[in-house]
Order: structure tokens, then C-alpha cells, then sequence
């Protein structure tokens, strides 16, 4: 057999091994996304339409996560943080409007005093928290979402109630992630309903009683 058909047997099994190993890494590199943004990995697909578009998106996000000096607050801002809400959730009662957004209020102070960039850009904002906590981050959309609605027109009691339940998981999970004894939240994270941690007691969830249905 000439060598010319040699060499070109040899190119086609070099450029077969680097398509499978290719291949093999971009599986890996889907995989590994999935499994750190869970649900966010498909919302993400879906917005921009196109898989290699929103992994980059991800990777992105990770990278940029990975430059933030994330830390824990102290215990006096976690008990001042913790005083702020119970007064906002006792608010609730005859304010809505203005409980979820304090409660939205809070969610960006603690975002701040824990280390994250907090400005306009509120998707800008959700993306970075999408990386630690992407189980809470579109229940976190979802609550803005009402709140803003709440400033434009009244929202029914119903979604006042349920936009302060997801600010509080939220809340929660930042207030105490990373402190010295207690869990990183991601127990309960599935459920969007925040976590209890050990040696800190949250405040009530809104209830019936604290938050009335429309109608009641």
C-alpha cells in the first residue's frame, strides 16, 4: 500500500479520536452543568434556544462566581436581618404591597452584605445567584416579579402571600449560609420553601392567619 494512503488512514483516525474525545468532553461539560444548575440549566435552554448558547451563558456565570469574595454575615447582621423581616412579616397584614417589598428589600441588602454585586440589573443579579442556589432563583424571578406588579396595580392577596414565601426561602438560605454551626441551606432547596437551620430560629411563615387569601 503507498504511503500517501497510509498518511491519510493516520490523519483519519487522528481527527476520529479528537471528534470522540470532543465529544466525550462536551457531554461531560453538560452533564457537570446540569447537575450544578439543575432546573436553571433548562430555563436557560429554552430562553436563549440553542444548548451551546446557554452553556456558555452558565459557564459564564460560574467563571464570574468564582471571582466574588463571598462571605458569611456576622451574627449581629443575621439577628438584625432577622428582626427586619419578622417586622416586615407582621406587616403583612395590612400592607402586602409593601411587605413583599421589603422583604425584596432585604433579599438585596443581605445579597450586598454578603458580597455579591447588587445593582439595577435585576437578571444580572438572579444569574449570579443561579450558581449557589438555583432551586430558589426562579421562585426569587417569580416574587419580583409580583412586587413589581404591586407597585403598577394591586396583585391578588394569593400572590402577595406566595411572593413572600419565596423571598423567604431565599432569605433564609443567604442569612445563614456559610455561618459558623449552621447547614448550606441546600437541604430543603428543592422546595423552595427555605431552610430551618440549626441554632437559628426564622421568623413565622406567612400563614392564613398572617396573610388572608382574597376574599377572607
Amino acid at each position: 500500500m503507498p504511503g500517501w494512503v497510509w498518511a491519510i488512514i493516520a490523519v483519519a483516525i487522528v481527527v476520529i479520536g479528537l471528534i470522540a474525545l470532543l465529544t466525550a468532553w462536551r457531554r461531560q461539560r453538560t452533564s457537570k452543568l446540569q447537575g450544578r444548575f439543575g432546573p436553571e440549566y433548562d430555563r436557560t435552554v429554552e430562553r436563549h434556544g440553542s444548548r451551546r448558547d446557554a452553556e456558555r451563558d452558565l459557564q459564564e456565570r460560574a467563571e464570574r462566581r468564582q471571582e466574588l469574595e463571598l462571605r458569611p454575615l456576622s451574627p449581629a447582621a443575621r439577628e438584625r436581618y432577622s428582626t427586619q423581616w419578622n417586622a416586615a412579616q407582621q406587616r403583612f397584614v395590612d400592607d402586602p404591597a409593601g411587605a413583599i417589598a421589603e422583604a425584596d428589600r432585604l433579599v438585596a441588602g443581605v445579597m450586598q452584605e454578603r458580597g455579591y454585586p447588587v445593582g439595577d440589573d435585576f437578571e444580572r443579579r438572579a444569574a449570579d445567584l443561579s450558581v449557589d442556589h438555583p432551586h430558589l432563583v426562579e421562585n426569587y424571578r417569580g416574587a419580583s416579579r409580583i412586587t413589581q406588579i404591586s407597585r403598577e396595580r394591586d396583585a391578588s392577596t394569593e400572590e402577595q402571600r406566595q411572593a413572600m414565601v419565596h423571598f423567604r426561602g431565599l432569605f433564609d438560605e443567604l442569612l445563614t449560609e456559610g455561618a459558623v454551626g449552621q447547614g448550606n441551606g441546600a437541604a430543603t432547596a428543592g422546595h423552595g420553601e427555605g431552610a430551618v437551620e440549626q441554632g437559628y430560629a426564622p421568623a413565622r411563615q406567612p400563614t392564613a392567619d398572617a396573610a388572608p387569601r382574597e376574599g377572607g
